[in-house]
């Protein structure tokens, strides 16, 4: 079994540049099934996710040319608009693919996706935006069917701004009879993002980055050349990791407006930030300061930065308080930052953490991606040696991270085996 093994105490000094947002590229990467023609997709970071996500484009008669950070795409006619199970229990962002295959080929048999293990994210919203515009919809024996003769544009509601869902329903819309709108969308970056390329294509949606999303449906899609943002959570976590060992990083490349919860969180605790035109900044005070927080759908606190700021927490002056409100199970990270010797008591979604003087190395294991973060950030700030196995779900989110945070002094390697 691979590990990280870490020798803490270093102080992260110097610069990294971000990569493109995977979870940028996993929704665009769907979205090439609504092309006629070829398509080029730059700043491709490479994950675990983006090729288990091209294998899927893959089983579905894509074909995908990787060169460096860039994707060529050629288009083809999809037979057989089903998606082999084994590719969709690696991946939760493989339920993207419903929605092109529904707008394009009015029909779809996929199972249920997998994916982290951090709560409940039932599929309840996807299926009834796909039915509101006039899919029939099964689920039975662990799979879900859909067919239409057309979808039809109209006026959908979200119960909670799924970021998912929100995706699934513009790709399934763009070719859509009509207008149809989206009210209560998710507004992260991301979403932009997938807007600008379906624009790219042809598509005409309007509202992206705002609660209303509006979608007049087109005949045809063609094709595209186009570059995805840079990796906010990415460049979050690399900030994080200074604050917590009192370092001087900048964070080149990435874009200070999809940061701004982020970043005000760490001035609160402390660090001191300068947002310049081509990254940010971050030097670490010499002991945070405990604060509060409460994650929120964007522009709210990520969940995705859950973890990580409960690593500062637990060595932060004072008390934190930190409640969880999007997913149910994720506080999985607590136990293990424990051993290390946080002071953590957790009451369904809020976590109470009293800031010790210092953590203490030990052997830790990832439950999930941005949990093995957090384990890493607390590796870099503890004392002695910490091991953090489970790497492999870290590299389904961070590209050579260990090399690139060794590129900012920190003493961490790749073994295999304990």
């Amino acid at each position: 079994m691979e590990c990280l093994v870490i020798n803490g105490g270093r102080r992260l000094e110097g610069s990294v540049a971000v990569n493109g947002a995977k979870n940028a590229a996993l929704p665009i990467m769907a979205a090439m099934l609504l092309a006629t023609g070829e398509c080029t997709l730059r700043r491709v970071p490479r994950l675990q996710d983006v090729t288990v996500m091209a294998a899927v484009i893959r089983s579905l008669g894509l074909k995908i040319e990787r060169s460096n950070t860039t994707l060529h795409v050629s288009p083809a006619t999809v037979t057989l608009p089903e998606v082999p199970a084994d590719l969709m229990r690696q991946l939760r962002a493989s339920n993207l693919v419903m929605g092109p295959l529904l707008g394009r080929y009015h029909y779809f048999r996929v199972p249920y996706p997998g994916g982290c293990a951090i709560g409940s994210r039932p599929m309840d919203l996807h299926l009834k935006g796909f039915t509101a515009m006039g899919a029939e919809v099964t689920e039975k024996q662990g799979y879900i069917e859909a067919r239409t003769t057309g979808l039809q544009g109209t006026t959908i509601y979200l119960d909670f701004p799924s970021v998912g869902a929100t995706e699934n329903l513009m790709m399934a819309a763009v070719l859509a009879g009509g207008v149809t709108i989206l009210h209560n969308a998710a507004r992260e970056p991301e979403i932009v993002d997938l807007q600008n390329f379906l624009n790219s294509l042809g598509a005409r949606i309007q509202g992206a980055g705002q609660d209303t999303i509006r979608i007049e449906g087109v005949k045809e899609l063609k094709q595209a050349d186009y570059q995805i943002i840079p990796d906010r959570i990415e460049a979050g976590t690399f900030l994080a990791a200074a604050a917590g060992t009192s370092g001087d990083v900048f964070v080149q490349g990435c874009q200070a407006e999809h940061l701004l919860a982020v970043l005000a969180k760490l001035t609160e605790m402390g660090a001191r930030i300068t947002v310049k035109r081509d990254g940010i900044r971050l030097q670490g005070p010499a002991r945070l300061k405990a604060i509060d927080c409460k994650t929120l759908p964007y522009p709210g606190f990520p969940t995705d930065m859950q973890p990580q700021l409960m690593a500062l927490m637990t060595v932060a002056n004072g008390t934190s308080i930190l409640v969880e409100s999007i997913f149910e199970n994720r506080f999985k990270h607590a136990a293990e930052l424990r051993r290390l010797g946080a002071d953590i008591k957790i009451e369904g979604r809020v976590a109470v953490i009293n800031g010790v003087p210092g953590l203490s190395g030990c052997l830790v294991e990832a439950s999930d991606l941005r949990a093995g973060a957090a384990l890493v950030i607390a590796g870099l700030m503890a004392e002695g040696q910490t091991r953090v196995e489970g790497v492999y779900h870290l590299d389904r989110g961070y590209e050579q991270l260990e090399a690139r945070l060794r590129s900012l002094g920190a003493d961490i390697r790749r073994l295999n085996g304990r």
